[in-house]
């Protein structure tokens, strides 16, 4: 399963699932659901909107349109077997 993104195919609005992992425990990551937003330094570029910070949205950012999808994907990284 492909971990990347076509930036192209968000726009502002949308609601899209990464992976967060914690700052302060760096062993822990779990999904989280992020806004796709214009970035307020350059309008003309998109962004993920998540904990109050924008991160450029990129084709080298792991970004799931849907919360199975990305659960799926944490599972086979992630999981225990």
């Amino acid at each position: 399963m492909e971990i990347n993104n076509d930036s192209a195919s968000y726009k502002p609005g949308d609601i899209v699932y990464v992976f967060y992992r914690n700052p302060h425990t760096q062993d822990v990551a779990n999904v989280q659901a992020a806004a796709v937003v214009n970035h307020p330094d350059n309008p003309s570029e998109l962004a993920i909107f998540l904990y109050d910070t924008y991160y450029p949205l990129t084709n080298e950012m792991a970004v799931y349109q849907s919360e199975a999808e990305a659960l799926d994907v944490y599972e086979q990284y992630f999981g225990f077997e």
